[in-house]
């Protein structure tokens, strides 16, 4: 059988893999390839408003477990990715935030020219449908439909209400508008007219499957890429316990996310040329950087009784606050995400039982200083990575949380609360809140950097985003993010696949 051959094939069908599928195959002349591990985002749930929280740890997801976290009391933590058309846009909780300005000038500053804030602003134009209507800041008419907090369970006047109380901004801040920090106001969320998930598959995929060039193969683990000499020539997968090779006469895209990403170059021969020969693999390019550089953001329940029965919402969060915590960074960008979810959500309710009605505070440390990295467990291209994020290994990490434990009470003492708060439930007003830190933060599965934009010794990709010592080869996800975005990053990889497709297309 002649092995099949097409202009570009694209590894992963998540949010960056999604837009790129769909803006290579708009040109009639080009045949694209697009390969996803999991399964077609036909189940109900990856829909509904409020369906998702049961894919967590279901076939629809990786699943993926840290090794031991040493600054997590020795936990292993598990970080959901989604394994399915759609990847985490199908399986996760749809907030769409760009992070912050200097997130992007940061990068720039850092050698990942072309990606300052002024140069992907278009890009974020061009992406949304955003139900506030065209502005400076904002588009309209593109893919992703985005609103802002559109459950009403979900909407909170006293956390914004008393977030100005102590000098925020607010209420109603745009956090994706002029300014992101400093003020109060609700997310926006990737949720249609009819309150059903604007998933990377829906608004981008979907649209593009009528073409015929465009060809979407599922339950399809690409293993490795394929190359002639040091020019990508295709890539092989398993499918149904068969191996397949499949040509690529001019890219392969790998937008399989920062754990699969780093693992394919790996297992290509691409990386640390000592961690490849230790499991027997032949080095095509020693590339340092590769799986290193990695970041995630580390997430805190805080939780007060509330005097007020409230309606349970179908979303998880919906209201948020920026903030600095850190003395001395005002040029840096904030370090530290306020979720606020004033009931407990109907799809947490049977896991999070308070023994009555209680609103939670949910700080995200967005700015990590700790970094780990995601290597091979094996040779064996079916087995999981082994992945350490290093959580918590910076005790400036950890202060963070600390300031944020004081900020949620701040806000919750404040006269806009004076009706609702009942007291401090989690973690309590007499804890010790390094021990509560270390024990009780998780992830909020937002993995980047492991394959960096940049020129520096630890770059894996230049600011096109095609692999260092290659032909043929680019990276487009999570992975290229020199430091992570200051919130959640769907919105970032969604930029990454728009920029890239227009990169691809004008090489």
């Amino acid at each position: 059988m002649a092995t099949e051959k097409y202009d570009y094939i694209i590894v992963g069908a998540g949010a960056s893999g999604c837009v790129i599928a769909n803006r290579l195959s708009a040109n009639p002349a080009l045949k694209v390839l697009i390969l996803e591990a999991g399964a077609v985002d036909t189940h109900p749930g990856i829909h509904e408003l409020g369906g998702f929280v049961p894919l967590w740890g279901s076939d629809y997801d990786w699943k993926f477990a840290t090794e031991t976290q040493k600054g997590m009391g020795g936990r292993q933590i598990i970080i959901n990715q989604g394994r399915v058309i759609g990847g985490g846009t199908s399986i996760n909780a749809m907030m769409y935030v760009r992070g912050n300005r200097r997130n992007y000038d940061q990068w720039n500053a850092m050698g990942a020219d072309g990606w300052s804030f002024e140069d992907v602003l278009p890009y974020y134009k061009r992406i949304e449908d955003y139900e506030g209507g065209a502005s400076e800041y904002h588009g309209v008419g593109g893919p992703l439909k985005i609103r802002d907090c559109p459950d009403p369970a979900m909407r909170s006047e006293p956390f914004q209400v008393g977030a100005t109380e102590l000098g925020y901004d607010g209420p109603n801040w745009d956090n994706n508008g002029a300014r992101q920090e400093n003020g109060a106001g609700y997310l926006q969320f990737h949720v249609d007219e009819q309150g059903n998930r604007a998933s990377a598959a829906t608004a981008y995929l979907a649209p593009a499957m009528k073409r015929p060039n465009l060809t979407v193969r599922t339950e399809a683990e690409v293993t490795r890429v394929l190359f002639s000499g040091t020019r990508a020539t295709g890539v092989e997968y398993v499918s149904q316990g068969q191996t397949v090779q499949v040509e690529a006469e001019r890219e392969v895209i790998l937008s399989a996310g920062a754990f699969l990403s780093p693992k394919l170059l790996l297992l290509s021969g691409i990386g640390p040329a000592d961690h490849l020969q230790s499991l027997g693999l032949d080095v095509l390019v020693d590339l340092p950087g590769v799986g290193q550089n990695l970041q995630d953001h580390v997430q805190l329940p805080v939780v007060f009784r509330s005097l007020v029965d409230l309606p349970q919402p179908d979303l998880l969060t919906g209201n948020v606050l920026f903030v600095r915590t850190r003395a001395g960074m005002e040029a840096a960008p904030p370090d530290l995400q306020m979720n606020y979810t004033p009931a407990v959500p109907k799809a947490l309710a049977p896991v999070m039982n308070f023994g009555g009605p209680a609103s939670i505070f949910l700080p995200i440390l967005v700015q990590p200083y700790s970094i780990g990295e995601v290597r091979l467990r094996s040779a064996n291209p079916l087995d999981a990575p082994s992945i350490n994020p290093n959580y918590l290994q910076q005790d400036a990490d950890v202060q963070v949380l600390v300031a944020a434990v004081k900020l949620a009470r701040e806000i919750a003492n404040t006269k806009a609360f004076a009706g609702l708060n009942g007291g401090e439930i989690v973690p309590g007003p007499d804890a010790d809140l390094e021990a509560f830190i270390r024990a009780q933060s998780s992830t909020l599965w937002h993995p980047a950097g492991t394959c960096k934009i940049g020129y520096d010794a630890r770059a894996v990709v230049d600011p096109s985003l095609r692999v260092y010592g290659v032909q043929g080869l680019r990276v487009a996800d999570a992975s290229v993010m020199p430091t992570v975005t200051s919130g959640n990053t769907v919105a970032a990889c969604f930029l990454i696949g728009e920029k890239a497709a227009d990169m691809i297309l004008s090489a």
